[in-house]
């Protein structure tokens, strides 16, 4: 099938990814890139190989310890960053359309995260000009230092679901610590990184510190992992990938952050404001539909309220609005590929096998506006008791199974009978008695009355199978370095080991 040109009437990229400073062909497979909303075909680029990796690399690891970023002033850095943000601001729109092509999300929310991606960049400069190292308290005739310095050449691995939040991300704090970075963006959604890759080029980076690597990550992915310049690998995706990876990174004795996959609680108190529950707990999980790790997928209601709370929910599902990004009226967006939409309606049939009642949904819509894209309706599941498959295993797309509980130890013990530890969100007008939930809640975050809010201070991390180490907050870029003590001798008296 013949490329198709962006949604922004922009010609499609040239077929080039950034290797070491130099925008060539990759020497991998030759890629479609297909519009979810559409079927069509954007573009074909040749992706990235374990050779391309390894000129990566080996040019990251040169452009890290040359003196010209080496010794960069911290203020100096920082500004280069702060340059990054204003040409993201510059481009927002552009960025929107390309995401939007890319991911078939909305134009609102590529344009949101588009901003959030700024926003990253701006947060970790001012980490970078405040971040200080410390004098520490003296045993003797020295004084001593605690510092911190870069770790070389960081890998990092993002997801296809929100591309160019999730590469700022990466890349902002890996850079303000002074590493190199060798980025491999999802096989199915390069575009939007190679778009931030050239506004990181024009920034005036030195050549060679940022790699832009798309590719399979059995190839790709896996070559990063195991290149043995490569001192950290942050990566955001599946678990039983993150598993795999952490293996490897054990063999090397290499640090790892690991964002992996969600299952996370919504619960609606028997107290809860009705409407602000309803939006809320339909926002957390059709948003983006339901393609994010914090998804509120699985729904716990009080049994008193079950039945009609459930009800009306499934009720205001089902009149979402689904179409492509493009329309500014759209609510549910395509899934992200074809061969994705077919494994969420695998779900959704492995749910009615388990005995489960759908309510909405359950299917693609009909009609001709909807039959080239990779669409799924919002759906709403009953009837399965909380060890089902389809309450335990995270099926990424816009399906909610929603359980009832008794009492507040019996909501708990649901909640936590999961493999992850993501997120959390409880709507309830007693703020005491949502603390005393959050605190027994097994996972990183918990939202109070609100759902999927972040932000760049507050850290963010996940529990038991969701991962490991934390992203955001003020401790960010001492992840993406090393420390090391200093002892300075006070006096030129020889040490008294011998005569």
């Amino acid at each position: 099938m013949p490329s198709q040109p962006l949604p922004s009437g922009e010609e499609p990229p040239a077929d080039e990814v950034l290797i070491g400073g130099v925008w060539t062909r990759g020497s991998g497979h030759a890629n479609e890139v297909t519009d979810p909303a559409t079927g069509r075909v954007l573009t074909t680029l040749h992706t990235a190989s374990p050779k391309d990796v390894d000129t990566a690399a080996r040019a990251g690891a040169r452009a890290a310890a040359d003196p010209a970023w080496r010794d960069l002033a911290p203020h100096l850095r920082a500004r280069l960053l702060h340059r990054v943000a204003d040409l993201i601001d510059r481009d927002a729109d552009r960025l929107s359309a390309v995401q939007t092509a890319d991911t078939g999300k909305t134009r609102a929310e590529t344009a949101a995260l588009a901003a959030s991606a700024a926003g990253t960049f701006r947060y970790a400069a001012a980490l970078l000009e405040t971040a200080e190292d410390a004098i520490t308290p003296s045993r003797g005739p020295w004084t001593t230092f605690a510092t911190h310095e870069p770790l070389g050449v960081v890998g990092a691995i993002a997801p296809w679901n929100s591309p160019i939040a999730s590469d700022a991300q990466k890349l902002a704090p890996a850079l303000a610590a002074g590493n190199a970075v060798l980025l491999k963006p999802a096989d199915w959604t390069p575009l939007t990184s190679l778009a931030l890759g050239r506004l990181l080029t024009e920034a005036g980076l030195p050549p060679g510190l940022v790699s832009i690597l798309p590719g399979p990550g059995r190839t790709v992915g896996d070559a990063i992992v195991r290149h043995p310049l490569v001192a950290k690998v942050s990566f955001t995706g599946g678990t039983d990938t993150g598993r795999a990876l952490a293996r490897t990174a054990a063999d090397k004795l290499m640090p790892v952050s690991l964002e992996l996959g969600g299952k996370s609680p919504t619960i609606v108190l028997p107290d809860a404001d009705r409407e602000q529950a309803l939006a809320g707990v339909l926002f957390g999980v059709f948003s983006s539909s339901g393609q994010s790790c914090v998804a509120g997928s699985r729904l716990f209601v009080a049994r008193e309220i079950f039945d009609d709370f459930v009800g009306e929910l499934a009720a205001r599902a089902d009149q979402l609005r689904i179409g492509p990004g493009t329309d500014p009226r759209t609510q549910v967006a395509p899934l992200v590929h074809h061969r994705h939409r077919d494994a969420v309606a695998a779900h959704v049939e492995a749910a009615r096998a388990e005995g489960g009642r759908v309510l909405c949904g359950g299917g693609p819509p009909e009609g001709p506006a909807y039959a080239d894209g990779a669409y799924y309706r919002p759906t709403v599941i009953t009837g399965l008791p909380n060890s089902a498959r389809t309450c335990q295993e995270e099926i990424f797309g816009p399906v909610l199974v929603a359980l009832p509980f008794d009492d507040e130890d019996d909501l708990v013990a649901q909640a936590n009978a999961t493999d992850y530890g993501l997120a959390c969100g409880i709507w309830t007008q007693d703020l005491a008695r949502a603390g005393r939930i959050a605190r027994r809640i097994e996972a990183g975050t918990v939202w109070i009355n609100t759902y999927k809010q972040f932000s760049s201070a507050t850290p963010f991390s996940g529990w038991k199978d969701s991962g490991l180490g934390s992203e955001k907050g003020r401790d960010w870029l001492r992840g993406y370095q090393r420390q090391k003590s200093l002892y300075v001798a006070d006096s030129t008296t020889p040490l008294p080991w011998a005569g």
